[in-house]
């Protein structure tokens, strides 16, 4: 929490990625634990995502974002920013839990974050994502993100294999909507799952945008 008396943190620009499976009787939903030494969201499932990157402005992609998706970034964001944070959710999907949303590529040299992406004969696969949700955590709290969650099939993955020696997720696993409703969630995660079940009966609802107070919360759309 923030000390008392002291200004509220700015948010830090963050993205995450809710990878969905439709190829069971059930759709099916990727799933992270995080380790219980950290110090935010400790054991907490989550979807794999985290903050945005300097390199993430720099980073190469097989396609770019869908022109619906790109339009939705630049009318809330500034230039450029909503493509980094697109490749920042694909980035961290990788650190997180070792899975490649990308196309098949050439193995190239990278610097910073995505040298092990690039290492791996891939390159980014803009296309495949939709905005599902964006949030920004209550003022209180002394860590502060305004996190847009993306969503993608899984078969856009280059395998339902998780790489070697990647992960920094304390475990994976698929679970079906109504299952992962019953993990210990974070707040904003068990509404992003709420949001996305309404959202397969509807796929044209309007993009939810919360806002947290320090004692409410407004919701408003993109």
């Amino acid at each position: 929490m923030r000390a008392p008396g002291t200004r509220a943190v700015r948010p830090r620009n963050a993205a995450t990625l809710f990878i969905i499976r439709r190829d069971g009787p059930k759709a099916r939903v990727l799933m992270g634990k995080r380790h219980g030494g950290h110090d935010f969201m400790a054991n907490l499932w989550v979807f794999p995502g985290g903050r945005i990157d300097p390199s993430d402005y720099r980073a190469p992609y097989a396609t770019d974002l869908k022109p619906d998706v790109a339009a939705k970034f630049e009318r809330h964001l500034p230039p450029s920013r909503g493509r980094a944070l697109a490749l920042t959710a694909i980035r961290e999907t990788f650190e997180e839990a070792g899975l490649l949303l990308a196309q098949s590529a050439e193995p190239r040299s990278g610097v910073g974050p995505w040298r092990e992406f690039l290492a791996q004969g891939a390159l980014p696969d803009l296309e495949a994502l939709s905005i599902i949700y964006r949030a920004v955590t209550p003022p209180q709290l002394a860590k502060r993100f305004d996190t847009w969650f993306l969503m993608a099939d899984a078969e856009r993955l280059v395998s339902l294999e998780r790489q070697a020696d990647c992960g920094e997720l304390e475990e994976i696993a698929w679970f079906e909507l109504e299952e992962a409703l019953e993990l210990p969630l974070p707040m904003v995660t068990r509404q992003v799952i709420h949001e996305t079940m309404a959202r397969i009966e509807d796929p044209h609802r309007p993009i939810p945008f919360m806002r947290f107070g320090v004692t409410s919360q407004k919701a408003l759309h993109l």
